[in-house]
């Protein structure tokens, strides 16, 4: 399934998109959000040198009916905070692609990793020209879960080579040993690893043959 890297340049007129050019230091990492037809509400941790008045502008916007704050220090707050514009929401929920916390917003820009079937991203795309978002693509690669490249018995002989050092340099564990360690024949431990590897390295070469991605409305 896809994976994709969309950076979003968040229209001035959009409160948090002016909020975070006056205040381009300040980093928002939403780790939650949800949103309904009427408002959405997020949970925040915003980084920058005067926390209090980021968080008085913030709350100044006629778009923000509220702001708690849950716990802060000199120049790290948490925050919920509930909108009735969650404006970068939307074009993920009509679309039906679910956002991947936690993403940033800083200076005006959003960064948002995707993962969703090709149709499905084409018509995020979509979305957000509706809503008036540009964006680039930074990337789109083909992602493939390791329990669909390897076999249970693969992925746990290859993890425990990992984890016993077979793969240093120089090596921490012989084959003789990772055997002993799997409670296996040295044979089976050697031609197990043998095909886990073919299979990593193999797709490892598809991707790097895989030309970059991007565009931008």
């Amino acid at each position: 399934m896809p994976l994709a890297k969309l950076r979003l340049t968040i229209p001035e007129s959009v409160w948090i998109g002016d909020l975070t050019r006056q205040y381009p230091d300040a980093q928002f990492r939403i780790l939650a959000a949800l949103s309904d037809e009427q408002a959405g509400v997020a949970l925040a941790e915003i980084t920058t040198s005067d926390p209090g008045l980021v968080l008085q502008a913030m709350d100044d916007y006629e778009e923000v009916e509220s702001v708690d704050l849950l716990k802060g220090t000199d120049d790290d707050v948490l925050v919920q905070f509930e909108t009735t514009m969650p404006l970068l929401l939307l074009p993920a929920r009509d679309s039906g692609v679910p956002l991947e916390m936690p993403f940033e917003v800083q200076d005006g820009t959003a960064v948002w990793e995707v993962t969703a079937p090709s149709e499905r991203l084409s018509e995020l795309g979509s979305q957000l020209e509706t809503f008036g978002i540009s964006f680039t693509v930074e990337y789109v690669q083909q992602q493939l879960s390791e329990q669909q490249l390897l076999t249970d018995r693969q992925r746990r002989i290859v993890l425990t080579a990992i984890d016993a050092g077979y793969y240093d340099t120089p090596r921490d564990c012989s084959l003789t040993e990772l055997a002993d360690r799997l409670d296996i024949a040295k044979s089976t431990a050697s031609e197990t690893l043998h095909r886990a590897e073919g299979k990593i390295i193999k797709r490892f070469a598809e991707e790097l043959s895989q030309p970059a991605s991007a565009a931008s409305p």
